[in-house]
């Protein structure tokens, strides 16, 4: 195995998960708030599912976003 090719290619896909993932939810956030169907005041919560094919892999990632 080629250790710098996949590293970098783990990093391009992290990348654009990364980058995804918060244009994703800055976009469903604000609409929810127009819309009226969250408050703004309470934290929502976030769970990501990160699996790869081929490995024995299946973790889920949660967390907090807060809008104030």
């Amino acid at each position: 195995m080629n250790e710098d090719a996949f590293n970098m290619s783990v990093r391009k896909f992290l990348k654009k998960v990364g980058v995804t993932s918060q244009r994703e939810i800055e976009q469903a956030v604000r609409a929810a708030v127009e819309d009226g169907t969250i408050d703004p005041a309470k934290p929502l919560t976030a769970k990501v599912r990160l699996t790869v094919d081929g490995v024995d892999l299946d973790v889920e990632i949660d967390g907090a976003l807060e809008l104030e």
